[in-house]
């Protein structure tokens, strides 16, 4: 069977990018192949390795993970059921911690709960100066996040296990902590779509009280922030004006939030003053 045949019968169960991704991934070419060679033939075993993957998506299961990999922050992120999928609402925590890092900073920075370490490595990127120490509390996730560091190169980041200040040293100080926790409610009914059941529940949700993680960091970073210092946190759209009160209470400084690029508050910054 060919390209075309192929891409026409896959669009009548999944999405015409999808399936071109898909088909992609399995040939191991590039998309703009399909349009120079749409008559070329393909092998059966590669059309079943394509067919199995077209079923997996139409029945949810998200794109990246058929894959493996998903782009952030325009770097190719190796990404498993063990990591979160990045997200552009992401971004904005790196925006916003690029803006308060100097170019040349050799700032000490810690990225909490790091997924497949898509902030860290974003910053390390961008701030070659900067040490990060990137965290996490599944073992699964930090091999994804260090595979991802070796592939891109950027030795600038540290590794470690364990769960929030847990993974941090005693006297331990950093310029600036990001972290984007899990904060989705339990019963929330977004977590039932868009592919979420197939991703890490743990790194969703911290259960009926969606605030709960973003509160002990809040809490219990302050000794870890050099002063003055910068908390940056990622949550959801109607958590904003909570995430500002507990900063505020905390006694950080320069509480502000600011919106993704869908308009909704996204990421709440304080700074622990001098």
């Amino acid at each position: 069977m060919n390209i075309a045949t192929i891409l026409q019968q896959a669009r009548l169960h999944i999405d015409r990018l999808d399936a071109e991704a898909l088909l992609a991934h399995v040939l191991e070419k590039d998309r703009s192949y399909f349009r120079a060679w749409p008559e070329q033939q393909v092998e059966a075993q590669q059309l079943k390795q394509f067919e199995q993957l077209v079923q997996r998506r139409s029945s949810g299961e998200p794109l990246a993970y058929l894959t493996g990999w998903r782009e952030f922050w325009s770097l190719l992120l190796q990404v498993s059921p063990a990591t979160l999928i990045p997200r552009p609402d992401t971004e904005t925590l790196v925006e916003q911690a690029l803006d308060k890092i100097p170019h040349d900073a050799n700032w000490h920075i810690a990225d909490l709960g790091t997924g497949s370490g898509a902030i860290a490595l974003a910053i390390a990127s961008e701030r070659s100066k900067c040490k990060v120490v990137a965290t996490d509390i599944c073992p699964e996730a930090l091999e994804v996040a260090q595979a991802n560091a070796r592939r891109l190169q950027l030795n600038n980041v540290e590794f470690r296990q364990g769960s929030w200040h847990e993974a941090l040293k005693e006297g331990e100080q950093f310029q600036l902590i990001a972290s984007n926790p899990p904060y989705i409610d339990a019963d929330d009914a977004h977590l039932k779509y868009n592919g979420l059941t197939h991703e890490p529940q743990h790194a969703l949700t911290p259960g009926k009280d969606g605030l709960a993680c973003i509160r002990i960091i809040v809490e219990q970073m302050k000794p870890y922030l050099c002063s003055p210092g910068w908390l940056l946190l990622e949550h959801g759209y109607n958590q904003g004006m909570a995430v500002r009160e507990l900063s505020n209470q905390q006694g950080y400084t320069d509480v502000i939030t600011h919106k993704d690029l869908g308009d909704n508050e996204r990421v709440t910054q304080g700074k622990l003053p001098h």
